[in-house]
């Protein structure tokens, strides 16, 4: 019953290819852990962890570490993408572009040409 309520993180955790992660259930208490990608992956479970349990979810104990922490994520530029979007979407705020384009000075030249395919590193804040 507990593994059903949270079938969503589960999934996720699947779709983020968790690596090393493991499920159990121990009484009334579901236990996951494995290794995230990036910080990035790691915050998407905890959010989808409190989505379905609230916000200190006692019916879950998760332990999930973090493979690279030398930055927040990685993306690749999809068409019609700006550096702007991008921060908007990884930080919350447009404006934090030029901590993306500065963190990419190897690959970019100019914060306003980036190119679908171009793999960036979203630094940590």
């Amino acid at each position: 019953m507990i593994k059903e309520k949270y079938q969503s993180v589960l999934d996720l955790g699947e779709k983020l290819n968790i690596q090393n992660g493991d499920v159990k259930v121990e009484g009334n208490q579901l236990q996951v852990w494995g290794t995230a990608a990036t910080q990035y992956d790691k915050n998407l479970l905890w959010d989808e962890i409190k989505r379905v349990g609230g916000e200190n979810p006692s019916d879950i104990m998760a332990d999930i570490k973090v493979a690279d922490t030398s930055v927040f994520a990685r993306h690749t530029v999809k068409s019609g993408e700006s550096l702007s979007k991008i921060a908007k979407h990884y930080y919350g705020n447009a404006m934090k572009y030029n901590a993306i384009f500065e963190a990419n000075r190897d690959i970019l030249k100019d914060p306003n040409m980036i190119h679908p395919g171009q793999d960036l590193k979203i630094p940590n804040l």
